[in-house]
C-alpha cells in the first residue's frame, strides 16, 4: 500500500491558525431605529389580528378587500424584519 504524504508542521503552528476576533465595521444603531423596527412588525401583526376579529364593523377595513387588508399587514411587518438585517 503506498505511503501517504507527509504534512509539514508548519501547518499546524498558532501562527498559522490565528483565533482573532473580528470587528464589526460601524457604529451600533440608533435606539429610534429599533423603535422603529418593532413598532413596524407590531403594527402589521395588530392590523391583521383587528382584521380577523372586527374588520366588519371597521368602515376602512370594510371597504378594503380581503388581500389588501392582507398585503398592508403582511407588508408592514415584513418591513420590520427586513430593517433587521441592517441592526446592530
Amino acid at each position: 500500500m503506498p505511503k501517504s504524504k507527509v504534512r509539514s508542521k508548519t501547518e499546524y503552528t498558532e501562527a498559522a491558525v490565528s483565533r482573532t476576533p473580528v470587528k464589526v465595521k460601524g457604529t451600533p444603531t440608533a435606539r429610534w431605529y429599533m423603535v422603529l423596527m418593532l413598532g413596524l412588525m407590531i403594527v402589521g401583526l395588530l392590523w391583521l389580528v383587528t382584521y380577523y376579529i372586527a374588520g366588519e364593523q371597521i368602515p376602512f377595513m370594510r371597504d378594503l378587500e380581503t388581500w389588501q387588508n392582507f398585503a398592508i399587514g403582511f407588508g408592514v411587518a415584513v418591513v420590520g424584519l427586513l430593517m433587521t438585517m441592517n441592526w446592530r
